[in-house]
């Protein structure tokens, strides 16, 4: 069902892979060769994109609870934006899957040149159960990598 939605807009290439890790029953990830903005959801319809929030909360519950299926979506704009979607509870699960598109409000005050550590190639973004939103999570910038924690990116060393 999901092929269906996406192949009316991408040429789909789907591989199965082995998983690399055993805490999830399905991993789907998804590359979108878009940014992730407004002119993607104007040019994608939201319609289209409801329909593929229906399919990914439908997989969660033929799974059932617990870690049962990991989504990643790589929206491959200039930074790349990636969402990680592995919250165990289907309500949670739910809630982070109608909240990813609450992120392009935030995205400007994000993506601020000010705020980003330098030369920033991609953005990763997390559902935080506690505060129940999406939160940065991890930023990418040629050869090193950063965390988000509090209100402010940290360099992994």
């Amino acid at each position: 069902m999901i092929y269906g939605f996406l192949n009316s807009r991408f040429t789909i290439l789907q591989e199965e892979i082995q998983p690399d890790s055993e805490e999830f029953v399905s991993f789907l990830e998804i590359e979108i060769p878009l940014a992730f903005n407004d002119e993607f959801f104007k040019w994608f319809e939201y319609k289209r994109w409801e329909n593929i929030k229906d399919v990914f909360k439908e997989m969660k519950r033929r799974r059932g609870s617990g870690n049962a299926i990991k989504i990643q979506m790589n929206f491959l704009g200039n930074p790349k934006i990636v969402f990680i979607l592995d919250v165990g509870d289907k309500q949670l699960y739910d809630n982070a899957i109608e909240k990813i598109d609450f992120v392009l409000e935030l995205l400007p005050y994000h993506l601020d040149p000010e705020k980003l550590p330098s030369d920033v190639i991609e953005i990763s973004y997390r559902f935080d159960i506690e505060s129940v939103r999406w939160r940065l999570n991890s930023a990418k910038a040629n050869d090193k990598k950063y965390s988000f924690k509090g209100d402010s990116w940290k360099e992994l060393t």
